[in-house]
């Protein structure tokens, strides 16, 4: 394929906290594409680069080296590529998902969605349809006007889920998102991730040490050490 048609294309990515004696290698040349329609795990132990990897991928952490290029645009390249709108990178072509839902207690699941709209210059009206549209189809019709305390943890997981696709972003990237989850509301997230995948044309990447969910994944990279050691294509999926 096309190296144009990568989503996320990760080349050698370094990523080193502090200098001299105490410095420390959180990511050592780690490289990883990843399609459109694909939904990726980086699998690996709690502290072993994996949330390195996804927050330099989403233009939180800057690289020490390495290139990083997101839907065709090179955002960093030993650092971050000069003249790039990090904010509106960040804006427009990618979606986050944590393990904690991270939603406005004072906002109610439709406004929480309405929020990531408004910021990319949405109108109230476009963007309280958008929301509703959103939530309805992720089966929350009946969950538009309550707070977030009225919520299960799966239903507040897909409520992040929604909030997280409003602008349609080329990219979305979950860490840990079914950890604080049951096996039965885990599992269906994860479906969930799959087929908006296929439908909307997004690459998720997802960093998990969660076993229980490996079954739903195009490809799952196993990462130890700050390093990416191995690849294998989910012949269950």
């Amino acid at each position: 394929m096309d190296k144009a048609m990568y989503a996320i294309e990760v080349e050698n990515l370094t990523k080193i906290y502090g200098k001299g004696d105490s410095a420390v290698t959180a990511l050592a040349d780690a490289s990883i594409q990843v399609k459109p329609g694909e939904l990726v795990a980086i699998l690996g132990p709690s502290g072993s680069g994996k949330t390195t990897l996804l927050t330099c991928i989403g233009l939180i952490n800057e690289p020490t080296h390495g290139k990083v290029v997101i839907d065709g645009t090179t955002v960093a390249d030993g650092g971050w590529h000069g003249g790039i709108d990090l904010k509106r990178m960040r804006r427009e072509k990618l979606g986050f998902i944590f393990q904690a839902h991270n939603l406005i207690p004072f906002l109610t699941a439709r406004e929480n969605v309405m929020v990531a709209l408004e910021i990319n210059n949405f109108s109230r009206n476009e963007a309280k349809a958008r929301a509703a549209e959103l939530l309805v189809s992720l089966n929350l019709g009946h969950r538009l006007n309550n707070y977030p305390s009225a919520l299960s943890g799966g239903e507040a997981q897909r409520v992040a889920i929604a909030r997280a696709l409003a602008n349609k972003p080329k990219v979305i990237l979950a860490d840990e998102p079914t950890a604080a989850l049951d096996t039965e509301n885990g599992r269906n997230v994860m479906i969930l991730l799959k087929k908006l995948a296929m439908e909307n044309h997004s690459a998720i990447l997802v960093v998990t040490h969660d076993h229980r969910m490996v079954e739903g994944f195009d490809r799952i990279f196993h990462v130890s050490d700050g390093r990416i050691d191995t690849e294998k294509y989910n012949s269950e999926s």
